[in-house]
């Protein structure tokens, strides 16, 4: 919805009934994504807050419309909400900088990218540990996954190259869009099969951790290590390319 003005006071609740559905395709998306102490509910009353918040806060001379600024703000208020719930640690967030960072260098290296093995001894570490490492930040990457890849309002996100690149159900109305789409699929395409996998029977099929465990014949504990490289490297590979 795009206002051809500055919608007054009594046109807001219009505009909160009228986009309440973009609260739940959102939390839909993020709920297998985070801890188990947030729940559906506590991701909900989040989401409702962002959508006033973008209702009260729209400006149609940016030329956005309502839905994309929406969907910004009430990403945002779910992350904030897990941020006060202390679900995101320093220690975490260094953890998974350093391992983004060593692969990243590893694959300038190597011209490849580089296997578990590779990426622990540039770490200086046994590889038992650089994978218990991968488990302990697995929920950040709700983070990377929402995360505008600009930085600003009108930014897509990771999770909206994975969603939009599967359906392919209608042009995407900016040419920049279909850029970055291509893009993802590029790098897509360059990860372990395993890890291609994983993301695939994840985003698009939408299994359950255990559910891909037991068809790809892994414990739940290495799928969510190779989600959670994926991720990482997915991060790096995107904005190396747009940068």
């Amino acid at each position: 919805m795009l206002y051809d003005q500055t919608p007054p006071a009594d046109d807001k609740s219009k505009l909160i009934r009228d986009n309440l559905y973009l609260v739940d395709i959102l939390v839909g998306r993020m709920v297998t994504h985070v801890p188990s102490f947030m729940n559906r509910d506590d991701m909900r009353s989040a989401g409702m807050l962002g959508l006033i918040d973008a209702a009260n806060k729209f400006d149609v001379t940016k030329n956005i419309l309502f839905k994309t600024f929406a969907e910004y703000r009430i990403r945002g208020a779910i992350l904030d909400e897990m941020r006060k719930l202390d679900w995101f640690s320093r220690t975490l967030r260094d953890k998974q900088s350093r391992i983004g960072k060593t692969i990243f260098e590893l694959e300038l290296k190597l011209g490849r990218d580089p296997d578990d093995y590779e990426v622990a001894t540039a770490l200086d570490m046994p590889l038992e540990e650089y994978q218990k490492m991968l488990g302990e930040v697995s929920h950040l990457g709700c983070v990377s996954l929402n995360e505008t890849l600009d930085h600003s309002e009108e930014g897509r996100t990771f999770i909206d190259s994975i969603i939009d690149e599967r359906e392919n159900s209608a042009p995407f109305s900016r040419l920049e869009n279909q850029q970055l789409t291509q893009v993802f699929a590029e790098v897509l395409a360059q990860l372990s099969v395993k890890e291609q996998q994983v993301i695939s029977l994840y985003y698009y099929e939408e299994l359950t951790q255990k559910e891909i465990a037991e068809a790809m014949d892994l414990s739940e504990g290495r799928v969510s290590q190779l989600h959670s490289q994926a991720l990482i490297k997915l991060k790096n590979k995107v904005q190396a390319r747009l940068h």
